[in-house]
């Protein structure tokens, strides 16, 4: 992760990287690290443990999704190669915040719980992928295209630690917006039986 060099850890968090080296690329994929370690525990958790392992992640990703989607997405806009990847990752997010909110109403007991937490990982690991892809990526589209990495780091992370913060002192974070979700009308069901 180019140059990040980690200082403390506050609450279980991934490193962050210091304000000399923030490097908003690394700073990102600090933080899909950090999910993809919180989700492997996660997955060997029961009960109380597991809806605490659970309900950080969905505070980690929360944050990450408003970090991108505030600071770094709109950066990208007009100056990447492939603004489809772009477009990508806001449908990747609004479809990994629905999720989110999911869990965060339910717990562990609850029908479905395990197979949303099973498909937001899935989600997050396909969405890291298109993120992090060596040379089509959008992280490698930002470098090529000359982003200020470093500058646009020092915005991520001073947002990142005002909503970390926020989250400390027991606030609740912003309602998470949908950028490419339009109306619909669902209706809430059971699953359909097996007709015998």
């Amino acid at each position: 992760m180019s140059g990040a060099s980690s200082s403390t850890r506050r609450h279980g968090g991934p490193p962050m990287p210091t304000r000399k080296s923030a490097d908003a690329i690394a700073l990102l994929k600090a933080d899909h690290r950090h999910v993809e370690d919180l989700f492997e525990k996660a997955g060997k958790a029961r009960g109380d443990r597991k809806q605490a392992l659970v309900r950080k992640i969905c505070t980690e990703l929360a944050i990450h999704t408003m970090i991108e989607e505030e600071i770094f997405y709109p950066c990208c806009k007009g100056q990447i190669e492939d603004e489809d990847v772009l477009d990508e990752a806001y449908v990747e997010h609004d479809g990994a915040k629905v999720l989110i909110a999911e869990l965060l109403q339910s717990d562990p007991d609850a029908e479905f719980f395990d197979a949303k937490v099973k498909v937001l990982s899935e989600m997050i690991k396909h969405h890291v992928k298109e993120e992090e892809r060596r040379a089509e990526g959008l992280f490698a589209q930002a470098r090529k295209a000359g982003l200020d990495v470093d500058q646009l780091g020092e915005m991520l992370m001073a947002r990142k630690q005002a909503l970390m913060k926020a989250v400390e002192e027991g606030r609740d974070l912003p309602a998470p917006h949908t950028r490419s979700y339009t109306g619909h009308t669902l209706i809430q069901d059971a699953p359909v039986a097996v007709a015998t």
